[in-house]
């Protein structure tokens, strides 16, 4: 079970000078973490990976990175909702200083790590663009580090874009266990909600429910900011509110073979049989490597 709620909102996991801390330790379990840093103009922070692999990727503005003695810059973007951004690996071990000219929103995806990788970057023109579902079951999928996209040990990171009015994560399924099909994976969401027109700030939806015999319920309203943590069971569907577009990055790694198998909860898979005679929702892609206008 997870030391700390399913649900964390955002600033309840918050550790100077990060706003969002989940680790091994405080979540329970054994591979997956996320930390979140918000940095002024001109701000700058230093942190070692430790035992842990990580990924840059910017949620927001564009950073210089420093990993001991290389360095690169990411270009980043204006926010989620506006480019597929480009990104850096960073391997365990390293000591990194991430400084930001404009200021910026950063994003650390990791994973305990076996193996020491190269330093090096990701740039958001490799980054396949996938259309999943159809109908109100459309998103978009930016598979920045899925096990056929980029190497690493363990970590596996994607983002999904879901318009408003949408389910995304559906039909709910589950990655547990290993074997015949599926493979255990632990996975942290982490979520951001386009504004509107008027200044105002939506929200979504996040459902998670598990088995008999390991039980978890969740049916929370998300923000911008907040986090979910799924160390087992079914998930689905990530719910945008009608008007609201919806991102969450997705975390996630485990003890096996870096596979990203799943298993859709049998009461609902069927859906799936459905799409081939819907069209993809007209809205997507809501993003692209080429940055939206203001």
């Amino acid at each position: 079970m997870t030391r700390v709620n399913p649900l964390v909102p955002r600033g309840s996991s918050a550790e100077r000078p990060f706003d969002v801390v989940v680790t091994p330790e405080n979540a329970g379990w054994e591979y997956s973490s996320l930390r979140v840093v918000h940095l002024p103009v001109g701000g700058r922070v230093r942190f070692p990976t430790g035992c842990d692999e990580m990924l840059v990727v910017p949620l927001a503005g564009g950073c210089d990175v420093a990993c001991d003695d290389e360095r690169l810059t990411l270009t980043g973007r204006r926010s989620v909702f506006s480019r597929v951004t480009d990104f850096a690996y960073l391997p365990r071990g390293t000591q990194v200083t991430l400084r930001a000219p404009n200021g910026g929103r950063f994003a650390l995806p990791a994973a305990r790590a076996d193996r020491t990788l190269p330093f090096r970057y990701g740039a958001a023109e490799d980054v396949p663009v996938e259309l999943r579902g159809a109908g109100q079951a459309s998103r978009q999928v930016n598979n920045l580090c899925t096990p056929d996209t980029f190497e690493t040990d363990r970590l596996i990171a994607c983002e999904v874009l879901t318009p408003g009015g949408n389910w995304s994560s559906y039909p709910p399924h589950k990655h547990d266990e290993q074997g015949d099909g599926e493979c255990s994976l632990e996975e942290i969401y982490y979520f951001e909600v386009a504004g509107s027109p008027a200044g105002g700030h939506g929200c979504g939806y996040q459902r998670v429910y598990g088995h008999p015999d390991r039980p978890i319920d969740v049916c929370a309203e998300v923000r911008s900011g907040d986090v979910v943590l799924i160390p087992y069971g079914w998930h689905g569907p990530s719910m945008a509110a009608p008007g609201y577009d919806l991102y969450y990055l997705n975390v996630m790694a485990g003890p096996g073979e870096r596979r990203w198998l799943v298993r859709d909860d049998p009461a609902h898979g069927w859906v799936r049989g459905r799409w081939a005679a819907e069209r993809v929702d007209s809205r997507l892609p809501l993003t692209s490597v080429r940055e939206k206008r203001r």
